[in-house]
């Protein structure tokens, strides 16, 4: 995260051991290249938050603070996970985490 103050929105430390290493893997096999041809240089931890930060307050992705991953960066993920169905695979992983958590069947 840097040297910015977190918001309440930001994936927690724990949240993230689940789901960070599965980003990592998606960006090595995938090797994100923006729009413009450039690497993607951000951190994925503070795409998520931007991402989460947006969800949560519901402002325009143009709206976003300064301290977080600008709405290009942003949105490119957003809508690259949304429409190769990472972020499907990230939910169903989740769900099945939780309720083997709690001793029910995946």
């Amino acid at each position: 995260m840097g040297d910015r103050k977190p918001y309440p929105s930001d994936v927690s430390d724990e949240q993230w051991e689940l789901i960070g290493p599965f980003l990592q893997a998606w960006k090595t096999k995938r090797v994100a290249v923006s729009v413009s041809g450039q690497p993607g240089d951000y951190d994925l931890r503070e795409i998520v938050n931007a991402i989460f930060y947006q969800n949560r307050t519901g402002c325009q992705w143009a709206y976003l603070p300064h301290d977080l991953p600008p709405k290009s960066a942003t949105y490119y993920y957003f809508a690259l996970w949304r429409d190769d169905g990472t972020d499907q695979v990230i939910h169903d992983l989740l769900r099945c985490q939780a309720r083997e958590k709690v001793g029910r069947q995946e």
